[in-house]
């Protein structure tokens, strides 16, 4: 099964610069998962210390939102992942 996970500008430095990743999974956790094992230094930008998502990140699954409960969202082959890195400022 082939998941793209879809790579926010601010994470690409952890990805060799790559805009999309191809991984494996059941679900956006597992997806997730493979993500980190193909690139480690993405997973503190991406999880906190407890293994959940890290409240700046938003997931959604073919443009939609997976929230909430991101992690146990099932995938399907084909389907597209994209993490978005929520800014703020002012």
């Amino acid at each position: 099964m082939s998941i793209k996970v879809h790579i926010h500008k601010t994470h690409r430095q952890y990805t060799n610069g790559m805009e999309a990743v191809e991984v494996e999974g059941n679900n956006v956790g597992d997806c997730l998962k493979h993500l980190v094992n193909q690139f480690p230094g993405i997973e503190k930008e991406v999880f906190d210390k407890k293994g959940n998502l890290r409240n700046i990140i938003e997931i959604y699954i073919n443009l939609e939102s997976a929230y909430p409960d991101e992690l146990a969202k099932p995938v399907k082959d084909g389907d597209e992942i994209h993490i978005t890195y929520m800014l703020a400022g002012g």
